[in-house]
């Protein structure tokens, strides 16, 4: 056998070319959402800190970044699908990760928006409830994205 033929069936092969550009493009605005995400919750992580207590421009940080998260996995998570029709759990899931993200924000403004317990002459404060609401958004948002997973059925 010689060395070409033995690189050849050693080197996999994949039925699928995948849209490389569009994947990597996605996975690097995840990461820098995640980035941005993490200046807004733990800036002290950074050398921001400013305040003891998580705030209105915080928490926007912290949205902002979910946000573009959010987009890059949707982009990441359609490029995979590639030219065939999404099922309909992708396209359920697809809903899911934007409802996830609005329950997401209107729980952590919740007190901006006149929702929470804490109104706005006061200062407005991130709470166990509004942390919870949060943090629910972001499961629902992670069930969407597994919902988005191309699969093959055999």
């Amino acid at each position: 056998m010689s060395p070409q033929e033995s690189a050849a069936n050693i080197s996999p092969t994949y039925p699928i070319n995948y849209p490389m550009r569009r994947i990597r493009v996605g996975l690097g605005l995840t990461l820098l959402g995640f980035l941005i995400f993490l200046v807004g919750a733990r800036p002290d992580m950074f050398g921001l800190n400013r305040s003891p207590v998580l705030g209105f421009v915080q928490v926007s940080v912290v949205e902002v970044g979910l946000a573009i998260m959010c987009v890059g996995g949707y982009l990441s998570m359609t490029a995979l699908w590639k030219d065939q029709p999404r099922s309909i759990a992708a396209e359920i899931g697809q809903r899911m990760v934007a409802t996830g993200y609005l329950v997401a924000v209107f729980a952590g403004m919740a007190d901006i928006f006149g929702l929470g317990s804490h109104f706005l002459p006061g200062v407005p404060y991130f709470g166990i409830w509004q942390q919870t609401g949060l943090m629910f958004g972001q499961f629902v948002i992670a069930v969407g994205f597994l919902m988005m997973l191309p699969y093959k059925r055999k």
